[in-house]
């Protein structure tokens, strides 16, 4: 959709979407002072499909936006819990100057309206039960200046950012289209009465077996503390038998083979099975374009090493509020705005982009028939090995850290950006 240019804006900012990228967006463009306005197509509270667990990376960024992670609700865990080759093994989360040394779990009932609240109380507007239907272009410059919505109404702002997740209308109203050459995954679960609830440690399974073939990905239990346990399987596009699979039909089956006293029945199912597509490794570029933004999962900022969203969609959130709130200044001209705007994919590749690259050679590789099941094997009886397994693949490192930390620095560092 095109309009003429001269039309007040009703924000300086207009945010689409208030899952966790939006809502820290919307948190830290408030708190800087500038007017923004938060569109989000559902109504609080709402359920969004997710293992629900949250490593110290994420943590680092409730914390940093002042959630108060004491209160009920929020369930503490030390670490993981691996099994597979026939090893059942736990390693406590790092100790590290950067993050701190536990994960919590907490449903997306209410996650997501916890941390829009936050951005409301630092200032930012919210409106529920809006839906985006595009993108409102300048007919001359062909600039984002404003949404549309489903109902008519256009929304006017200086800047947009798509915060809309891995179905982006915005992205691709502005022609960003997913790049091919990046992984996807595929998460389903469900949630069950158990007396797995109560869990201190995240539990992930490395085998997955499809009949007799073992699948890239994993499967999980992480206790709700309710009585109740989110149980689920995240798989990879990286092998060929991706797009044959029933992943509903696999995680019943998967559940049926786990031990009876745990109660994963469909009597003790409180949840319908759901999925989502999980966005790997920078799958939408550029992260700018023409005044729109994207951040978190309309940018594919996903962990391709272990699937995690939370902590990338709330870090790009605040990387793109410093941008933003730099290009917006009164002191800058409309060409030093442009400048700073387009800076915006250079600061994401610098902080992600090696580290993102490792990770598909990572995915491509277990993809590949027996990769998976070596790695498997021979990693998993080796402490130390799997103590630098739990740094890189859940990215939780200091700058100057141990000898481990500083060989995946240096390996992110050396690697192509994504």
């Amino acid at each position: 959709m095109t309009v003429p240019a001269a039309r007040k804006a009703d924000a300086d900012v207009i945010v689409v979407g208030a899952g966790p990228a939006g809502s820290a967006t919307a948190f830290y463009l408030a708190r800087a002072g500038l007017d923004v306005l938060v569109l989000e197509k559902t109504r609080f509270p709402r359920e969004k499909v997710c293992g629900d667990g949250l490593t110290p990376r994420a943590v680092k960024q409730l914390l940093n936006m002042g959630v108060d992670v004491d209160t009920p609700g929020w369930v503490r865990n030390k670490g993981l819990r691996v099994v597979g080759g026939g090893l059942r093994f736990e390693l406590d989360w790092p100790r590290l100057e950067r993050f701190p040394d536990f994960g919590l779990v907490r449903t997306r009932q209410d996650f997501d309206q916890i941390l829009a609240a936050h951005a409301v109380k630092a200032g930012a507007r919210l409106m529920e039960g809006v839906t985006v239907t595009g993108p409102v272009l300048d007919d001359r410059s062909g600039h984002v200046t404003g949404v549309t919505t489903k109902d008519g109404t256009v929304h006017r702002a200086r800047l947009v950012v798509a915060a809309d997740g891995n179905s982006t209308r915005l992205a691709l109203g502005m022609g960003l289209h997913k790049r091919e050459d990046r992984p996807m995954g595929v998460a389903v679960r469900t949630y069950f009465e158990s007396p797995r609830h109560d869990d201190d440690y995240l539990e992930t399974w490395l085998e997955l077996w499809d009949e007799e073939t073992l699948l890239p990905g994993y499967g999980w239990v992480f206790g709700v503390g309710d009585g109740t346990a989110n149980v689920g399987l995240g798989l990879l596009n990286t092998s060929a038998h991706f797009g044959n699979i029933d992943y509903r039909e696999l995680l019943k089956r998967w559940c049926r083979a786990m031990p009876a006293e745990w109660g994963f029945t469909e009597d003790n199912m409180t949840a319908p099975i759901r999925g989502a597509a999980l966005p790997m490794a920078f799958n939408r570029q550029p992260h700018y374009t023409r005044g729109l933004v994207l951040v978190g999962d309309s940018g594919g900022a996903i962990n391709p090493f272990n699937g995690e969203g939370i902590a990338y969609a709330m870090e790009t959130g605040e990387i793109a509020a410093e941008v933003i709130a730099r290009a917006l200044s009164p002191r800058t001209t409309a060409a030093q705005r442009e400048r700073a705007l387009r800076d915006y994919p250079r600061v994401l590749k610098d902080a992600y982009g090696g580290y993102f690259t490792l990770g598909r050679v990572f995915v491509e590789a277990i993809g590949k028939p027996g990769v998976m099941s070596f790695a498997t094997r021979h990693g998993l009886p080796h402490p130390r090995l799997m103590r630098f397994a739990l740094k890189l693949l859940g990215n939780l490192t200091d700058r100057r850290g141990d000898a481990s930390d500083t060989i995946i620095n240096a390996l992110s560092k050396v690697a192509p950006r994504a």
